[in-house]
C-alpha cells in the first residue's frame, strides 16, 4: 500500500504536506526503513547540538523527538481506535503543550531513543495487524476526518519533516 493509494477523503487539506513526503514507500516498509535511516541520523548529532534552539519559543532537538514519539502514539491510538470500528470522534491535541509537559530537556538521548525504539516497534507490529478493510476505515480526529492507512502514512511524513527542519535550521 502506496500513499498513490490514499484518497484526498482520507486526511485533512493540512495533511497534505506530511502525507507527500511519504512519497516512494509503501506504508509498512516505510515504517520500518525511516526509523532505521532516522536513528541512525540522531546517533550523529553532537549532544550540544541536543539542547539548541535556532530562536527564542523553538523546541530543542530532544523535544522534537519527544513530539515525534507522542505524536506517532497518538496516531496509533486513532488508527487502533478506527481499525476496531469505533465511531466515537476523537479531540486533537495541542503539541506545544505536550511539548512543555514532556520533561525531555532532563531526560539523556539514550532514553529518549530507547522509548522511540520501542514506539516505531509497536507501531509496526500494530499496522501489520490491520486487515486491508481495517487500513481503509475512518474516523473523525480533531477537525476531520482520517482513515486508518493515512494515519500510517502521516506517522512516516510527519517525521521526515522535523528531520528536514533538524537538518536546516539546527545542524547548519
Amino acid at each position: 500500500m502506496t500513499i498513490s493509494d490514499l484518497q484526498q477523503d482520507e486526511y485533512l487539506p493540512y495533511f497534505k504536506g506530511y502525507i507527500d513526503q511519504a512519497e516512494g514507500v509503501t506504508l509498512l516498509s516505510g515504517l520500518e526503513s525511516s526509523f532505521k535511516t532516522i536513528y541512525d541520523f540522531y546517533l550523529t548529532i553532537a549532544p550540544a547540538k541536543l539542547e539548541y534552539r535556532y530562536d527564542e519559543g523553538k523546541w530543542t532537538i530532544k523535544e522534537i523527538i519527544s513530539h515525534l514519539i507522542d505524536t506517532e502514539r497518538i496516531f496509533c491510538y486513532r488508527a487502533l481506535r478506527f481499525a476496531r470500528q469505533d465511531k466515537t470522534a476523537l479531540s486533537g491535541f495541542d503539541e506545544n503543550e505536550y511539548v512543555l509537559a514532556s520533561g525531555a530537556s532532563e531526560r539523556s538521548i539514550a532514553d529518549l531513543l530507547e522509548e522511540y525504539t520501542l514506539v516505531r516497534k509497536a507501531t509496526v507490529a500494530l499496522f501489520k495487524s490491520f486487515s486491508d478493510n481495517a487500513l481503509k476505515s475512518k474516523g473523525v480526529a480533531g477537525s476531520g476526518a482520517v482513515s486508518v492507512r493515512a494515519l500510517g502514512f502521516l506517522v512516516i511524513g510527519h517525521e521526515k519533516h522535523h528531520v528536514n527542519v533538524i537538518k536546516e535550521r539546527y545542524l547548519k
